[in-house]
């Protein structure tokens, strides 16, 4: 990671921080207060093939004592009424901003994997984690509806996880990749506004073509 890209992550979230915690108290309030339970969902991802960290959300579902795996259709009925919300809005990642001021992920990246496909794939996640991990970037904006909808039709947990392993992780990591080769300050501002505006970016699109 460059120094000007640790200095936009550091400077950028704790403006964040100042001006959203109204915010994040809101949010806090509003899980407590309607489903109880702890308000963040703190979970390993990995930053590294060798190089794991607890990523903090705020928490959209209901515990349940099987939770392996990214989220599918199956684990559908688990969600809150509030976590519908932050997750519409992406608000479920504010904690996040935690994280990037400890230089666990920044800004713009590769969504940090979970560890169990960094082992299936290490050779794929070693290229793929070259870049630091982000809160958004080229493969999120790209390609994070159409996963939304690859999962939400699987009906089971074996069946979530066989649409991702097959369908999810090659064109994610194939994304991922094209941002290695684009990646710089100003490309990762362009990304921060297209993810703001909710725009995929042209370069984007080639690379998908």
């Amino acid at each position: 990671m460059s120094v000007s890209k640790r200095v936009l992550d550091i400077v950028l979230s704790l403006l964040l921080m100042l001006v959203l915690w109204p915010v994040a108290l809101a949010i806090a309030l509003a899980i407590k207060l309607t489903d109880g339970g702890a308000v963040f969902y703190i979970a390993e991802r990995m930053r590294g093939v060798e190089q794991p960290f607890m990523l903090w959300k705020f928490r959209t579902m209901r515990d349940a004592a099987r939770n392996a795996g990214v989220s599918g259709g199956d684990k559908a009925a688990r969600i809150t009424p509030v976590g519908r919300v932050l997750r519409r809005s992406r608000l479920d990642e504010l904690p996040q901003l935690w994280n990037i001021l400890r230089g666990d992920i920044s800004f713009v990246g590769p969504r940090p994997p979970l560890r169990c496909y960094v082992e299936l794939f290490p050779a794929l996640y070693g290229e793929v984690l070259k870049a630091r991990p982000g809160v958004t970037g080229l493969a999120t904006l790209a390609f994070h509806r159409r996963e939304e909808v690859l999962l939400s039709a699987c009906a089971t947990p074996e069946e979530t996880e066989a649409v991702y392993v097959r369908r999810c992780v090659p064109v994610k990591a194939k994304i991922d990749l094209i941002y290695a080769r684009e990646r710089g300050l100003c490309y990762d501002l362009q990304l921060m506004v297209a993810t703001v505006l909710r725009r995929v970016p042209l370069r984007a699109r080639r690379g998908r073509s």
